[in-house]
């Protein structure tokens, strides 16, 4: 299992050690390319292409800035398809270089025809059988919420707002609760397509920095809305209008009708994705860079 951790998360302003990104050595043609990909998803109808629709999406950006780099087409695959509205901090794709081309190149070349908030922060070659799906581990997710008395206007977009005081212990102690194997169906789009209900959360808590209050839980894959439900939820215990132990009743029950209102997409960022220690890809740092400095919860 060592090798399958969660990279772990880094509370430095230091750049991590991506010297191998940023090689000016060819790579050849075929060879398979991983990519670490940042994105503000406010302007975007989420991370798929939708070719037969007149809308902006992540993936449609990211292959035509690395289509320009190729000189040919490329389909490029995540590690998670994000919302619409829904930030990618960690998000990790790879596609088949359709011509050589060096690290360096891909990065520095892809983010020129990138626009501003789309940004590929590292590219390494991979084994063939690497992929960014369905070699992940886990999933990392941060749901930020601004809890001020007005809307804070320079994170427009960037977090949720929620007015009403929010009680951030009550909150983590009702998060423990998601921990572990178990059926989520209670937190799950009606529009879910995976077959299984079934995920298994390794981390969740709760904390606050100042105004603004952090929800960070980990699992081997989450179900289509799974987090935002989930931050719904514990809003609704933080803010007093359901005790801490309602959420676990709600989980026990099975029924989406019994949990809270679905939390905006604004808030939320896949942060880290985890793969085999085989592949060797660079670490994430901790992030988002908002959270910069305030790396940890806090001791009770």
């Amino acid at each position: 299992m060592r090798n399958c951790r969660l990279r772990r998360a880094r509370c430095s302003t230091e750049l991590p050690d991506t010297l191998a990104a940023f090689s000016a050595a060819p790579l050849p043609a075929g060879c398979r390319i991983a990519c670490r990909v940042e994105y503000d998803g406010s302007r975007y109808c989420g991370w798929q292409a939708q070719p037969h629709l007149p809308v902006n999406t992540v993936q449609a950006a990211l292959e035509f800035a690395l289509a320009a780099v190729a000189g040919a087409p490329l389909r490029v695959h995540c590690a998670g398809r994000t919302d619409s509205g829904v930030h990618g901090f960690g998000q990790i794709v790879h596609f088949d270089a359709p011509a050589v081309r060096s690290a360096k190149a891909w990065v520095l070349g892809t983010n020129a025809n990138l626009p501003e908030d789309i940004r590929v922060h590292w590219a390494v070659a991979v084994p063939a059988e690497f992929h960014a799906r369905f070699s992940a581990t886990a999933r990392r997710y941060r749901y930020i919420i601004a809890n001020t008395p007005v809307r804070p206007a320079l994170l427009a977009g960037q977090v949720c707002w929620h007015r009403r005081p929010l009680d951030a212990l009550a909150m983590r102690a009702a998060a423990q609760g998601l921990l572990g194997e178990r059926d989520f169906s209670a937190v799950r789009a009606a529009s879910c397509q995976s077959r299984s209900p079934m995920r298994n959360v390794a981390h969740s808590d709760v904390w606050r920095s100042g105004d603004l209050l952090v929800i960070d839980i980990q699992a081997n894959a989450f179900l289509h809305h799974m987090v935002r439900n989930i931050a719904g939820c514990l809003l609704a215990v933080g803010d007093g209008r359901r005790p801490v132990d309602w959420l676990a009743g709600v989980l026990a029950g099975r029924d989406r009708t019994r949990a809270a209102a679905t939390a905006p997409a604004q808030g939320l960022y896949l942060v880290d994705v985890a793969y085999p220690a085989v592949y060797q890809l660079p670490p994430t740092p901790y992030g988002p860079l908002l959270l910069a400095g305030s790396c940890a919860a806090p001791a009770d």
